[in-house]
């Protein structure tokens, strides 16, 4: 591999860069796989894989739980397309984003910035810090309403405030941890498919127990792409919109191709690079947040009270409970949330901060890295600010930080037209501009989502979301 090829590693959290001979024994095997037959083929990725996974635990939190709950409890199997689809755009953009970082070995900052524009590079890096902490806000009100609700089923009253202070000296531990050992970092990485699958199984197991009630109609679902009319105080549009701006974020798009980097990945593991995102990501996602639609579909969905936009998590667990037992229930439910939510809060922190390391310069693991870390702590407020809110609060929040991503969809665009960038590895002919109309594809169906709702719908919400407790 030339110079201008190699992996820039430096620097990157995520896992330890791999010494020269792993990378050498791991492109020998690469070379052996690529030989054989395609379930074989699989079967070998599945093994290699990681970064996916990364994704899937960022995108897997309160904005994708909250608007698969109350998306399943107002309308049903109606809106079961929105996951699938969300994800797969977001699934060729960052495919692309891998073709892009593993053909060159660049920095995608500092790429973006000489071959898309300043514009589009600082857009990108500022939107996965904002992002970041506009989040946390929503991720502590719901984490700290679900280990609450856990308390309550154990007989342990637990002040919100107390539960929202664990978990963030949980995530300023795990996070500041993440900046300095280099074990854990490899651990972690291990974690998070086993935590992936671990939601997937919690989910799984609830609707097992409520079942499938029309068969037909779920499958309708998938396939549907309505928008339905307003169920009392919940707007259909807001919904698929918040699930699409959920699925894919902005600042996981900053966070995935450095964690490429920081493998050591280059050209030869670009096909393993999809696979991974297919398997570790889109997978996972639709069939968590499928999963949680249909978990709500069957029981809330049926209620005559069905309480609308006020309908919290904690709810949810409680109806199914009536269902799967008292106890168990809730417990799979909450624990199922919560494993989202942790996850996400830790590399949301891990975010902000290397956001901020690219644009000023900074070391990884530095004094002003690791103090980057703690931009997202006002966070923590959540769980007293928007204590009196439910699951509708994390909709107006992930339409505002998906307010962000169109731009970064862009430099992405112009990067992978961008012969100087890509040279030879620009991708060409008729696949080159299927893959290229996939990502305008992306791109226009976010922007007019987002303009529909900010012209129909978005004053009202965005009233509700600074409104707070009022």
């Amino acid at each position: 591999m030339s110079d201008a090829h190699r992996p820039d590693h430096r620097g990157l959290p995520m896992v330890t860069p791999p010494d020269p001979a792993a990378l050498a024994a791991e492109a020998e095997w690469l070379a052996r796989v690529e030989r054989r037959a395609a379930p074989a083929r699989w079967a070998g990725y599945l093994r290699r894989g990681g970064p996916g996974y990364l994704q899937a635990a960022l995108t897997l939190g309160g904005g994708s739980a909250s608007t698969s709950l109350l998306a399943g409890a107002a309308f049903g199997y109606e809106l079961l397309w929105v996951p699938w689809t969300a994800m797969l755009l977001g699934f060729f953009v960052l495919s692309a984003v891998a073709h892009q970082t593993l053909s060159t070995g660049q920095r995608p900052f500092a790429a973006m910035r000489t071959h898309a524009g300043p514009l589009f590079a600082y857009g990108w890096a500022i939107g996965a810090l904002l992002a970041s902490i506009i989040w946390h806000f929503s991720q502590y009100a719901l984490a700290s309403a679900l280990v609450v609700d856990i308390g309550d089923v154990a007989g342990v009253s637990i002040p919100r405030m107390a539960a929202g202070g664990s978990i963030l000296v949980w995530a300023v531990v795990t996070s500041q941890m993440f900046a300095s050992e280099s074990r854990w970092r490899a651990r972690f990485d291990r974690v998070l498919k086993l935590l992936v699958w671990g939601i997937v199984a919690c989910f799984a197991l609830v609707v097992a127990r409520t079942g499938v009630g029309d068969v037909g109609a779920l499958f309708a679902g998938l396939f549907s792409f309505s928008i339905p009319e307003d169920r009392g105080d919940v707007s259909g549009l807001g919904l698929v919109i918040s699930g699409l701006a959920a699925a894919v974020v902005v600042n996981m798009v900053f966070l995935y191709p450095y964690s490429l980097l920081a493998r050591g990945w280059g050209r030869q593991h670009r096909r393993l690079a999809r696979f991974d995102l297919l398997a570790g990501m889109l997978v996972p996602y639709v069939l968590a947040t499928g999963l949680m639609i249909i978990a709500t579909a069957n029981t809330i969905h049926l209620d005559p009270e069905f309480a609308g936009s006020r309908l919290a998590p904690v709810d949810a667990a409680r109806t199914l409970a009536g269902l799967v037992g008292p106890a168990w229930g809730r417990v799979v439910f909450n624990l199922g949330v919560l494993g989202m939510v942790l996850s996400t809060i830790t590399l949301h922190m891990v975010c902000a901060a290397f956001a901020c390391s690219e644009m000023f310069g900074w070391d990884f693991g530095s004094r002003r890295y690791r103090l980057a870390l703690l931009l997202p702590v006002p966070g923590v407020l959540g769980c007293v600010w928007w204590s009196a809110l439910s699951i509708w609060v994390a909709v107006p929040t992930s339409i505002i930080s998906g307010l962000m991503l169109p731009l970064a969809y862009l430099g992405f665009v112009k990067l992978q037209r961008s012969a100087a960038y890509l040279g030879e590895d620009r991708p060409t002919g008729g696949r080159g501009v299927l893959w290229l109309g996939a990502m305008v594809l992306a791109v226009v169906v976010l922007s007019t989502f987002l303009i529909w709702y900010l012209v129909t719908k978005g004053p009202g919400y965005l009233g509700l979301l600074l409104g707070g407790n009022a």
